[in-house]
């Protein structure tokens, strides 16, 4: 589960991970209100307004069909009110949202950070996630912090460090340490640097994030280490341990399409294919993906019904399949073992008879208990539905479809 800024921020805050301060507006009057009371409390002269969505690149990304960016900073209270007008409502592009874009409902209207001061201010990256091949959480930091990190990682490798923390265990003090000096930093900014990288560590396994990045970690004029920006994913599996984070999901910067499947606990994501998936299992998903790519098709969607399909989980994942307009057949692999073949055969019967016409070929292909009576049932139904018991079969039929279509 992704978060935004302004709610990642006001997460670490409780782990005493210092932060660009702000005010999350839903309205260009309330920008201009929050400007104002950053102005009093922080003595910002400049406010930063930054649109709250779930992508990067906003700093670049412009709203379609104007000039203005993603970020920008507003001089007085009129001018924020005028960035958060020209924001809220419309729709951001950036390099991640592709040309669909988001559209921005939140703004965070942010304190400036880049104030004058005895030292020069410095901006690094750094960020936390778990590194598979070694099972250990890995933090990743450099000195090239800011918008275009990708392209330091591409380019200089070289200034990108890491350090393994073994899951069972604590940040050391010397791994702190170690990352405060590799990135140049000595004195005062050294101190809050350990500090600041151990509470955020802590936050990372305390919030069980998936992801946790910091870009820029920034080094104000006064020797401040503070967090300007928060990209924070929390990993699904834990939200039942944290009931006031689940709270916190904005399904509105979801595909509907995944939302309306985790209401019948269908585990599906959108892909740019032709051919509907619908599996039960992982394994057999990624396995029946590649037999469609095989076969000359390209798959439209990873969808695993899990172990208790019924006729109305079939429905429904037929439902979500057929939203998509570039699907031109639907395949269906079944192995039969927690949930018998028959039963999902006669879920599709079902479904196909509560939905109505369906134009798209469907290949059903069943295999393991009770594989027999379910491909009776299928070719017995009169529907046009093709029924396989053999993979080679399956790919066979897909091939045609897709070469038909």
């Amino acid at each position: 589960m992704n978060l935004h800024e302004y709610q990642a921020k006001e997460l670490l805050k409780k782990y005493n991970v210092p932060v660009q301060e702000g005010i999350a507006c839903s309205t260009p009057t309330e920008a201009e209100e929050a400007y104002r009371q950053i102005h009093t409390q922080y003595g910002s002269k400049f406010a930063v307004v930054k649109a709250q969505i779930h992508a990067g690149g906003r700093g670049k990304g412009k709203i379609r069909g104007t000039e203005q960016r993603g970020v920008a900073v507003g001089k007085n209270a009129e001018a924020v009110k005028e960035i958060a007008q020209n924001i809220l409502g419309g729709t951001l592009v950036t390099i991640q949202t592709g040309e669909a874009g988001k559209v921005v409902s939140k703004v965070l209207v942010a304190q400036d950070v880049y104030y004058e001061g005895p030292n020069p201010v410095k901006e690094f990256y750094l960020s936390i996630l778990l590194d598979r091949a070694k099972g250990q959480n890995v933090i990743m930091y450099s000195t090239e912090g800011g918008m275009d990190i990708e392209e330091v990682a591409h380019n200089t490798p070289d200034r990108i460090f890491k350090e393994w923390v073994h899951p069972g265990g604590p940040l050391q003090g010397f791994q702190a340490r170690k990352i405060a000096f590799n990135l140049g930093l000595s004195g005062e900014a050294f101190k809050n640097c350990v500090k600041f990288v151990t509470n955020l560590y802590n936050a990372y396994v305390g919030l069980d994030c998936g992801m946790l990045e910091i870009n820029p970690l920034f080094k104000t004029s006064d020797e401040k280490i503070i967090a300007v920006d928060c990209k924070m994913n929390i990993d699904d599996n834990a939200l039942t341990r944290h009931a006031e984070l689940a709270a916190m999901r904005d399904i509105s910067e979801e595909d509907p399409t995944e939302v309306e499947a985790g209401k019948y606990n269908l585990n599906f994501v959108k892909l740019d294919g032709n051919v509907g998936c619908m599996v039960n299992g992982a394994g057999l998903a990624m396995a029946t993906m590649d037999m469609i790519k095989l076969s000359g098709g390209e798959p439209a969607n990873f969808l695993d019904v899990g172990g208790t399909a019924n006729a109305q989980t079939v429905e429904a994942g037929f439902r979500i399949i057929l939203k998509d307009p570039k699907v031109k057949a639907i395949l269906i692999n079944i192995f039969g073992g927690i949930v018998r073949c028959d039963r999902v055969a006669q879920g599709v019967i079902d479904a196909y008879q509560s939905m109505g016409n369906i134009d798209v070929p469907i290949i059903v292909r069943l295999q393991g208990t009770n594989a027999e009576e379910a491909k009776k049932l299928i070719d017995e139904s009169g529907l046009k539905v093709q029924s396989a018991i053999l993979l080679s079969e399956a790919a066979e039929l897909v091939n045609k479809a897709v070469t038909a279509a």
